[in-house]
Parts: structure tokens; C-alpha cells; sequence
């Protein structure tokens, strides 16, 4: 693979790092206060962030995820990734801003894929537009969300009716959203992986009760993590979003993609941190002179860019696999990168954190936020130990497979 982005998305690159100076750093920590005080049911995005999503949507930089020209830029997964990681280096405000933020990426994604004509025209249209915004529900406080073959909310049709009833939690960016897509029961078949499907869900559909913004590390303002009941939640029969049964498929068309999306931004995360502690580290002084004449500092820094770079390479492998083979087929290389980009962002940051002192404990930086968004990157999408175990099963499967050829050949 060739490791340079090309002048194509060289030049959306320049154009994204250049709108961020200009319009998302200067305005950083008001920005993130405004989307804790202003989001609220009803309002998706806060005044001040409508504006600048505004100046990037007349600039031509919306939608840069979808790979098709109609409704995005005509990247594929390898040549997103690149603007991905700028965008990571502000990971609550500058998604949101180029309309490129989960869970509506992912959202967007399964509606153009599965979505009938008349779901694309009431859901998704609004949606690329940048005029509402919407939550995926599919985790549950009572079952494993690591084993999502054991989803407790079921929906049954009922004269024409979906009516749903179950109890979700962490159905992100619920404050404020439009709609959900809810992952829910509809069959009982034999197969665990063909009981689920997925169906949407407007917030202002009878018996959907959003009951509370989770508080993630102490934090529950803005678009939130909330837990959702539904209870005898009825929407008409033709919001099911593909085949009943269908889920667990739509699910993985859904998280292949994200997966990557949240690697690259936790890459360019930890390219901002380490360019944070290597700033700290020139200018504060302790103990006779600069915190970077430290050994001590200069192994956060030394490990802090290796471990970038490793992971960056193996970012970029996946998303160029994902393009040239398709997503099963990377299953192997999405799973690697979910696992250490997860890891390495949090090692960085909190290296970054050390150096500050007291300082990086503070929301007078970055970091702070960033640990705290950063941190459910190891859980979001797939816990490690989850991708860990599939990473080991696919191992043993290759080498026996291997085994097995040679042993059948020599009979």
C-alpha cells in the first residue's frame, strides 16, 4: 500500500486543518460548554457550533465519510482516515462541525444502505442536511453488552404497529436527537444471530421514555449517553430498517466502518497530546532546568511516538484492506487496530496528564476532556477482551487450517 494521502486528500486535509485553526480551536472550551448548556430536546446542536457547521457546509467540507459522491466527498475508507485523524485531534467539537460525528455516521451509513426509499427521504435526507441529529440504542443495562446475542427488548407486530418494549442505556446523543435506531428482538428462531432486527424509532413516538443522561466519569451534560425505556413503544411497521432478522448484518455494515473512524480520531487525539506534553515539557522548568532534559519525560515522549506511528501504520492497513477485500474480510485487522489504537490513545494521554501536573487534572486544558472521551473507546464498539478472544479464535483457526492442508496433502 502507498502510505501518502495523494493531492486529492492532501488538499481536503489543508482545507480541514486550516477551518479548524480558524474556527474550532480558538473557540474550543466555549464550545463544549455551549453543547453542555444548550442541548436539550429539540435543540441538536448549540447556537455557536450551528454557525460554524454552517461555514463547513458552504465550504464543501460535509459528509467526508461517505464514500460515494452523491452525498459525501468520494473517499474510501483508507482516504478518509487521514481526515479522521485531524478531526480526532478535537474529538468532541470538529466531527460534529463537518456533520462526520457518531452515532450519526453510522446511522447515516446503514440508512443508505438498508433504508427504503421513503426512510432515506424522512430520516436520512435531514440528516446528511445537518438539521437534526440521532441516537443508536442497542445496548441494555440487564444483559452483556459484549454478547449482543443475549438482547432482552423485543417488538412485536401488532396491527400494523411495532410495539416495543425492553430497557436501554448508553443510547448516545439521545438529548436532542430526532430519532433511534433501536436493535431489538423480533424473531425466534433457532439462530441467535437472526432474532434481532432494527427499527426506528422517533423520540416523540408513545411509550419511548428517556429516563436520564447516564453520567460517564461525572459528566452528563450535552447530547449525553442516556438510558431509555420503552415501554409498549408503538411506530408504524414500515420504520423496520431491512430484513427482520436482519440486525446482527446490519450492525457489522455499521461498526466496520466506525471502528476505524474511532481509531484514526483516537490517533489524532494522541497526536495532539503528545504535541501538548512535548510544549509543557520545552517550556516548564523543575529541579535545575526544562521538564524535557528529564529521562524520565523524554521516555513518555520517545514511547508516546512510536506507539502513534505503530498504530497509525495498522489503522491505515485495515481501512486500505477494508477497501481492496471488504469489511469481512478485514474482520482480523479491524479488530488488531480497535484493540491498540484503544490503548495507546489513553497511554499518551496520560503521559500528557503527568507532565502537566495538576494542570492536565484541570478543564483549563484539553487533556482532561479528552481522557474522558477517550476512555470508552474500550468499550465502545466491542470490549478488548471481546476482539482479543475473536483475534486468538481466527489465530488458531489459520494455523489448523494450515495444519490440516499440509497434513491432507501429504495422505
Amino acid at each position: 500500500m502507498d502510505f501518502e494521502a495523494g493531492s486529492e486528500v492532501e488538499g481536503l486535509l489543508e482545507r480541514v486543518r486550516s477551518f479548524m485553526d480558524e474556527h474550532i480551536y480558538p473557540r474550543e472550551a466555549e464550545l463544549h460548554q455551549a453543547l453542555d448548556d444548550e442541548v436539550k430536546a429539540g435543540v441538536a446542536y448549540p447556537v455557536e457550533l450551528e454557525q460554524i457547521r454552517e461555514k463547513a457546509k458552504a465550504e464543501g467540507l460535509w459528509n467526508l465519510f461517505l464514500p460515494d459522491e452523491e452525498h459525501g466527498a468520494g473517499l474510501n475508507n483508507w482516504q478518509y482516515a487521514f481526515l479522521c485523524e485531524e478531526m480526532g485531534r478535537s474529538p468532541l467539537c470538529a466531527p460534529m462541525a463537518f456533520n462526520s460525528s457518531a452515532p450519526d455516521t453510522g446511522n447515516m451509513e446503514i440508512l443508505l444502505e438498508h433504508g427504503t426509499d421513503e426512510q432515506k427521504q424522512k430520516w436520512l435526507q435531514p440528516l446528511l442536511d445537518g438539521d437534526i441529529r440521532s441516537c443508536f440504542s442497542m445496548t441494555e443495562p440487564d444483559t452483556a453488552g459484549s454478547d449482543p446475542t443475549g438482547l432482552a427488548a423485543r417488538a412485536d407486530l401488532v396491527d400494523g404497529e411495532w410495539v416495543i418494549n425492553g430497557h436501554k442505556w448508553f443510547t448516545s446523543g439521545a438529548v436532542g436527537a430526532e430519532f433511534a435506531i433501536a436493535m431489538v428482538n423480533t424473531e425466534d428462531s433457532d439462530n441467535p444471530y437472526a432474532n434481532a432486527s432494527m427499527i426506528i424509532v422517533p423520540v416523540d413516538a408513545p411509550g419511548f421514555d428517556l429516563v436520564r443522561p447516564v453520567a460517564v466519569m461525572g459528566h452528563d451534560k450535552g447530547p449525553g449517553h442516556c438510558e431509555i425505556r420503552y415501554e409498549d413503544c408503538r411506530v408504524p411497521e414500515e420504520n423496520l430498517l431491512g430484513a427482520r432478522g436482519g440486525g446482527f448484518l446490519i450492525a457489522q455494515d455499521r461498526l466496520g466502518p466506525g471502528r476505524i473512524h474511532h481509531c484514526m480520531r483516537a490517533i489524532g487525539t494522541a497526536e495532539r497530546a503528545l504535541e501538548m506534553m512535548c510544549l509543557r515539557a520545552a517550556d516548564r522548568e523543575a529541579f535545575g532546568g526544562p521538564l524535557a532534559e528529564k529521562q524520565f519525560v523524554q521516555d513518555f515522549i520517545a514511547k508516546s511516538r512510536m506507539e502513534i506511528d505503530q498504530a497509525r501504520l495498522l489503522s491505515l492497513n485495515a481501512a486500505w484492506k477494508m477497501d481492496t477485500v471488504g469489511k469481512r474480510a478485514a474482520r482480523q485487522e479491524i479488530s488488531m487496530i480497535k484493540v491498540v489504537a484503544a490503548n495507546m490513545v489513553m497511554d499518551v494521554l496520560d503521559r500528557a496528564i503527568q507532565v502537566h501536573g495538576a494542570l492536565g487534572m484541570t478543564e483549563d486544558t484539553p487533556l482532561a476532556a479528552m481522557w474522558r472521551y477517550s476512555r470508552t473507546l474500550r468499550l465502545a464498539d466491542g470490549p478488548d477482551e471481546v476482539h482479543k478472544m475473536v483475534i486468538a479464535r481466527r489465530e488458531v483457526g489459520r494455523f489448523l487450517k494450515k495444519r490440516a492442508a499440509l497434513e491432507g496433502s501429504t495422505a
